[in-house]
């Protein structure tokens, strides 16, 4: 059976009950308008509670804040500390507000960032955007990795606007991540939306799981890459990006 698109975002994402929102281009030439279909739910990969935290009300808002709160103070207490010095009263809040910024990923979609920002120009040239900063949580410690992200395409007929390829790493790492999925979660969304000759994406970051507990190696860094179409079945194409994007 041939791989379609929507065949690789099912498995990518799960099913929910969604009306589908496509991402709209517009054509330099002509102006007109094109829907650039990407998932079924419009949600870009995700999680189990994701259309409940973007639809929920500011009461819920609140709640949610208020469960994080109180889950934080449990923490405070369970170190040792007292949640009721002057430091620490508003502590459990504080933190509260942040994990929802950290996260905020989660409440962003494509259609969001995108829409109207795909265009079809006739270019068929390598576009980089390299050194990109990146801030994520580590899933498995719930603790930062930090680092610098590479984007490159080969287009085919459509291009993005160059800060959108920001904005899509920003909001795929601005959710409980590990540095692999991040990864590839920004080159399949990039190939699902441009449809272009190929993708190439790399990451180095530097894990605080790695530096601040376990091995405690400070100074060390992942690698990971992500290589699609061209990117992959040319080594000249793939070295071209490698060495524009090396330091």
């Amino acid at each position: 059976m041939t791989d379609t698109s929507s065949n690789r975002l099912d498995r990518l994402s799960p099913r929910l009950d969604a009306t589908p929102s496509p991402i709209m281009g517009r054509s330099s030439k002509t102006g007109s308008k094109f829907a650039v279909e990407v998932d079924v739910a419009g949600l870009s990969w995700p999680s189990k509670g994701t259309v409940q935290r973007r639809n929920e009300s500011d009461e819920a808002k609140d709640e949610r804040m208020r469960k994080i709160a109180n889950a934080v103070q449990t923490i405070i207490e369970c170190v040792g500390e007292d949640p009721e010095r002057e430091g620490m009263q508003n502590t459990p809040l504080r933190y509260a507000k942040a994990l929802m910024f950290f996260t905020k990923g989660y409440e962003q979609s494509l259609k969001d960032l995108l829409n109207g920002a795909v265009f079809e120009e006739d270019t068929d040239e390598m576009v980089i955007v390299k050194d990109i900063d990146i801030f994520s949580l580590c899933e498995h410690h719930l603790v930062p990795f930090h680092g610098k992200v590479s984007i490159g395409y080969i287009p085919r007929g459509r291009v993005l606007g160059l800060s959108k390829l920001a904005r899509i790493a920003e909001m795929f790492s601005r959710r409980l991540q590990v540095q692999e999925r991040l990864t590839k979660q920004i080159a399949t969304a990039i190939q699902e939306v441009l449809q272009p000759e190929g993708v190439a994406v790399t990451i180095e970051a530097s894990h605080m799981c790695m530096v601040m507990r376990g091995v405690e190696k400070p100074g060390s860094s992942t690698v990971t890459s992500c290589m699609l179409g061209i990117f992959r079945d040319s080594q000249r194409t793939r070295d071209e990006f490698l060495t524009l994007t090396r330091k």
